[in-house]
């Protein structure tokens, strides 16, 4: 088991895997219909990743590798918020295989992520989470994330409200 940078390749495990986790993390508060149209864009989804796959080194993608299966993947690129600075970053995705949860994969890749981040000279990052995703929130508060005051709702086939958390990386992570 280990978390390596994701290679071209692993774009369709990881959409697949974004598909299934959105599926059972997000179902009972985002709309049913969002949820079950997911599939349908799981070959757009495999294209962003596998671009995302060859990005610049300030963005990354990593994934968790058991057994040579891709289990999970965490994303993150330069903050794009207009209240972050160039010392930002923002996490854009931190998803385990439903199939994969509890295993430590989630755990692996925010580590890895955050010894990563502070490699390429991050000072804090951001992410936004469903205001109602206790899971998130429950896994990323104890290792040091907290929310900020910013807010925002996606216009699904009904909103759905976001928080923005937040981590400083100069300290020692917790994970």
């Amino acid at each position: 088991m280990g978390v390596r940078e994701a290679r071209r390749g692993d774009a369709a495990a990881v959409a697949e895997i974004q598909v299934r986790a959105w599926q059972s993390a997000y179902r009972g508060f985002m709309p049913a219909e969002t949820l079950a149209a997911l599939p349908e864009g799981v070959g757009r989804f495999r294209e962003q990743w596998a671009e995302a796959a060859a990005a610049p080194a300030r963005h990354r993608l990593l994934v968790a590798v058991a057994e040579g299966i891709v289990t999970g993947f965490a994303a993150y690129s330069p903050a794009t918020d207009p209240d972050q600075d160039e010392t930002a970053a923002e996490l854009i995705a931190l998803h385990v295989d439903p199939l994969r949860a509890r295993e430590g994969h989630g755990s692996r890749l925010l580590a890895a992520a955050v010894d990563l981040l502070r490699e390429d000279s991050y000072a804090t990052v951001v992410t936004w989470v469903f205001t109602e995703d206790a899971a998130l929130r429950g896994f990323l508060e104890p290792a040091g994330w907290a929310p900020d005051e910013a807010t925002r709702t996606l216009e699904l086939d009904e909103p759905v409200h976001m928080i923005r958390l937040h981590t400083n990386l100069s300290a020692e992570p917790a994970v």
